[in-house]
């Protein structure tokens, strides 16, 4: 059903609210009108585009809870953290990031999403990796969207050391996996051990 502007910039509006992370296109689907029409509507309402609405969310939810390095440093935008358990960030593939005559994206942008997203979890003020175990399982190309979710599988409390398993999507197919040993500088004593299962 086609709606007239007003009722339709109301319902975007409504609809962006409820979920900063729709695409325009996913947007002009749902209204069944033109990309275009969209990006004009978001104008008109001053409502942002898809980047700077995920980094003003990522900035105001994060930006308090990730201790091991700036938000501004993460590759990608994070969605969601929790700290020592979970992480998801999602990494639009753009023309910089993707070789120019096939435009497939440079492996190392995949891996450093998925790296900085495994610092990025990781509850303390240092954090390194120390070792990467990493398997690329099919190209990506320019305009897909990666989303990385990370896991904590181990914390070896004495030596400090955290094992992070991170997998990424296109679409929900695997594009990559890893696993790294974080490298902590606080050495977890038992109380921490016990705060972390408590909060579980």
């Amino acid at each position: 059903m086609r709606r007239n502007k007003k009722e339709r910039q109301a319902l975007l509006t409504a609809t962006i609210k409820e979920n900063p992370f729709i695409t325009d296109e996913e947007l002009a689907e749902k209204f069944s009108v033109s990309v275009q029409t969209i990006r004009l509507d978001r104008l008109e309402l001053s409502i942002p585009e898809l980047r700077e609405r995920i980094k003003h969310v990522a900035e105001k939810r994060f930006e308090n809870e990730v201790r091991s390095l700036p938000i501004e440093e993460i590759i990608g935008e994070i969605i969601d953290i929790e700290l020592d358990k979970t992480a998801i960030s999602i990494l639009d593939i753009n023309e910089e990031h993707v070789f120019s005559r096939n435009k497939i994206a440079r492996g190392h942008h995949l891996f450093a999403q998925a790296n900085s997203l495994a610092v990025a979890m990781i509850n303390d003020e240092l954090a390194l990796t120390a070792k990467a175990s990493i398997q690329f399982t099919r190209s990506v190309k320019h305009k897909e969207r990666v989303i990385a979710k990370a896991k904590v599988v181990s914390i070896d409390a004495e030596n400090g050391r955290t094992i992070v398993e991170v997998a990424s999507y296109v679409n929900n197919e695997l594009v990559f996996k890893g696993e790294f040993d974080m490298y902590r500088s606080h050495k977890k004593t038992k109380k921490d051990e016990q705060q972390h299962e408590n909060s579980d």
